[in-house]
C-alpha cells in the first residue's frame, strides 16, 4: 500500500481508504468489523464516515455507522494507528440530526453540536479529518443540474450561513482538540478557494482535502479543482470510483442483482443519466479486452491520478472488498490509458 500526505498535515493516509456508508443498513456490525480487520491487514489506515450514515439516510438509522466504527476502535484498541474522518451535513430539510427537530445548516451552534455527537458515537476524543459534507449555499451537487445557480444570477439568494462563520466554528473545535484537520466535500472551485483565502486572511483552519465524486464516468474534478488540489495541497479523496457499482458492469442490460444497492433502494439516478449505459459498457468492454476486472481498472485509474490523495472504496461483501483493494496492484499500460481517454472524449462525464 502507498501512503500519501494529507494536505499540508503530518498525516499520511493510505492510497485506498475504506468507505463506511453501508454499515448499519446493508452490513451488520459484525460484517463491518470484519471489513475493517481485513482492510487494516491490507495496509488501509483511513476510515471515512459521516453523521449522515448509513445510506439511505433516515432518522431511525442515523449515526449507526459512527457507532459501529466506535465499537471496533474500542474492541481493537487501535485508535492511535487509524485516521478517522467524518462529516457534518450541510443545509437540508432533514430534522432528525439536531436537538429540537431543527433543520440543518452550518451555523456555529450546529457545528458544535454535530462534532460532539460524532465524538460520542465514535467513542473518541478527536476526529482526524472533519469535513463539510456539502455546502450551506445553493450549488449544483450530487449529480443535480446547475439550475440552482439561477437564484444567484437573479440576486435572489436563498438563506445561507457565511463560510467565515462555519470556518470560525471549526477553528474553535480544532483549538479545543476535538478535530485535528478540516476538509470539504461536494465542493466547487469557488468554495474551495474562498475557504483557502479565509484561512490565509483570517487565520482560520486550512482546508486539507476535497472529497468529491470521481470516476471514469465523472471526471469533472479535472476541470478547475484538480489544479487547486495540486497547487494548494488540497488533494482529492475520491468517492464513488465505481459509480455506485455501475462500473463493475453488474447493472448492464437492465440487470438487478439481488442485494445490490439499486435493487434494494433505487437510488442510482445519478448514474442513470442519458448516455451513462453506453459509456459504462464501453469501459467494461475495454477492461475485459485487456484482461482486467472492470472494477479494478476503474479504481486503479482513480488511484493513479496525480491530484488524488486517496480513493474511497465501499463494499457489502468480503469478496468485493478484496477485489477492490487488489486494484492497487494493477498496472495500467500506456495503450490502455490512451483508450480510456478516447472513450472519455466520446462520452464526457455522463454522470457528473
Amino acid at each position: 500500500m502507498d501512503y500519501r500526505r494529507l494536505g499540508r498535515t503530518d498525516l499520511h493516509v493510505s492510497a485506498i481508504g475504506l468507505g463506511t456508508m453501508t454499515w448499519g443498513e446493508q452490513n451488520s456490525e459484525a460484517e463491518a468489523h470484519a471489513q475493517m480487520d481485513h482492510a487494516v491487514d491490507r495496509g488501509i489506515n483511513l476510515l471515512d464516515s459521516a453523521e449522515l450514515y448509513p445510506i439511505p439516510p433516515k432518522a431511525e438509522t442515523q449515526g449507526r455507522t459512527e457507532e459501529i466504527i466506535g465499537s471496533w476502535l474500542k474492541a481493537r484498541g487501535n485508535r492511535d494507528t487509524m485516521i478517522v474522518a467524518s462529516k457534518i451535513v450541510g443545509r437540508s430539510w432533514n430534522d432528525w440530526f439536531r436537538d429540537g427537530g431543527k433543520t440543518t445548516d452550518l451555523s456555529r451552534a450546529q457545528v458544535f453540536e454535530a462534532v460532539d455527537k460524532s465524538l460520542r458515537r465514535l467513542g473518541t476524543d478527536y476526529i482526524d479529518l472533519y469535513q463539510i459534507h456539502w455546502p450551506d449555499r445553493a450549488v449544483s451537487g450530487f449529480g443535480s443540474v446547475p439550475t440552482v445557480f439561477r437564484p444567484i444570477a437573479d440576486k435572489d439568494v436563498p438563506p445561507e450561513v457565511p463560510i467565515e462563520e462555519t470556518l470560525s466554528a471549526l477553528d474553535d473545535v480544532v483549538k479545543a482538540g476535538k478535530v485535528r484537520h478540516i476538509g470539504l466535500s461536494n465542493e466547487s472551485p469557488w468554495g474551495t478557494m474562498t475557504c483557502l483565502a479565509l484561512s490565509e486572511t483570517r487565520g482560520l483552519p486550512r482546508v486539507q482535502s476535497i472529497q468529491n465524486a470521481y470516476s471514469l464516468v465523472n471526471r469533472t474534478f479535472e476541470t478547475g479543482l484538480a489544479e487547486i488540489a495540486m497547487r494548494e495541497n488540497t488533494g482529492l479523496l475520491a468517492y464513488s470510483p465505481l459509480a455506485q457499482g455501475s462500473l463493475t458492469g453488474k447493472y448492464l442490460d437492465g440487470a438487478l442483482p439481488a442485494g445490490a444497492r439499486k435493487t434494494l433502494f433505487n437510488r442510482m439516478q445519478r448514474y442513470e443519466t442519458p448516455g451513462a449505459d453506453i459509456a459504462v459498457a464501453a469501459y467494461v468492454a475495454l477492461a475485459r479486452e485487456f484482461g482486467l476486472d472492470p472494477a479494478q481498472m476503474a479504481i486503479r485509474f482513480a488511484v493513479s491520478r496525480p491530484f488524488v490523495t486517496s480513493v474511497l472504496i465501499g463494499a457489502t461483501t468480503m469478496a468485493q472488498l478484496q477485489t477492490d483493494i487488489d486494484a492497487f496492484e494493477v498496472e495500467l499500460a500506456p495503450e490502455l490509458e490512451e483508450r480510456i481517454d478516447a472513450i472519455h472524449l466520446l462520452h464526457q462525464n455522463p454522470c457528473p
